[in-house]
């Protein structure tokens, strides 16, 4: 069967709702975009606290963190998305009831949020790690010397430009994230990807309605991109590479 390289169905009124389907499609990056946010937002809280105690000189505290990382860096996601999605809740009798009772859609967005953001907090743990082993060796000692305590030097020497130096991998992280929502329509959240497929599955107009989806992701991932690029900008420290 030929390929259909037609837009006009963009244009026609989708079979879900009264509106269009490149509308149709648009509201589906409202999830889309809501996930990163919400996941982003939670990985980074996970992953400065495991990239820090990642650094402290407890054994047993670090080899925790390591492993935390490891489990859940080296899962692929889409296998992370299923335990989260069918075999946790077996595991807890309450989030299983929480989720039958629960609106299907805010079910598969609280899931997807919390497979994405463990997932991508085991990366940002390790960059929160390499950029604290980054900071010269000075800088712990001179906090040390006027009297601080070990939670004062990480929180108002160490972090603060730790924090500052990571900011490019974290511009990567967040573009990664904003691709890696699309897992969720495995389990049925209806962002961007799963609308986009479901236009083409009911109209058999695919190249119109992956376009579309691509240049909506296209644009997401240029914002970001800008956006992360200021924070880079603003963030700088004179004398290092980061800085311009």
């Amino acid at each position: 069967m030929a390929l259909n390289l037609s837009l006009d169905s963009l244009f026609e009124q989708s079979l879900f709702t009264e509106d269009p389907w490149w509308v149709y499609i648009l509201y589906g990056a409202n999830w889309t975009i809501g996930l990163a946010i919400a996941a982003f937002a939670l990985a980074m809280v996970i992953g400065i606290i495991i990239g820090t105690l990642r650094t402290t000189e407890n054994r047993f505290v670090s080899g925790l963190c390591e492993a935390w990382i490891e489990l859940f860096r080296n899962i692929p996601l889409i296998v992370q998305i299923f335990l989260w999605y069918f075999v946790v809740p077996e595991l807890i009798p309450p989030y299983k009831d929480w989720l039958i009772e629960t609106d299907p859609a805010v079910a598969q967005f609280v899931t997807a949020f919390i497979c994405m953001g463990l997932f991508t907090s085991s990366r940002i743990a390790e960059q929160v790690r390499a950029g604290i082993a980054s900071i010269p060796k000075g800088l712990p000692r001179a906090a040390c010397a006027l009297g601080l305590t070990t939670v004062q030097t990480y929180s108002k020497v160490i972090l603060p430009m730790a924090m500052r130096l990571i900011v490019p991998p974290l511009t990567s992280e967040a573009m990664n994230l904003v691709k890696n929502t699309a897992v969720a329509l495995t389990i049925g959240l209806p962002e961007l990807t799963m609308r986009a497929n479901e236009m083409g599955e009911n109209t058999f107009t695919f190249f119109a309605a992956y376009l579309w989806a691509t240049i909506l992701y296209i644009v997401i991932a240029l914002v970001v991109n800008r956006l992360m690029g200021w924070v880079e900008k603003k963030s700088a420290i004179p004398g290092f590479i980061a800085a311009k």
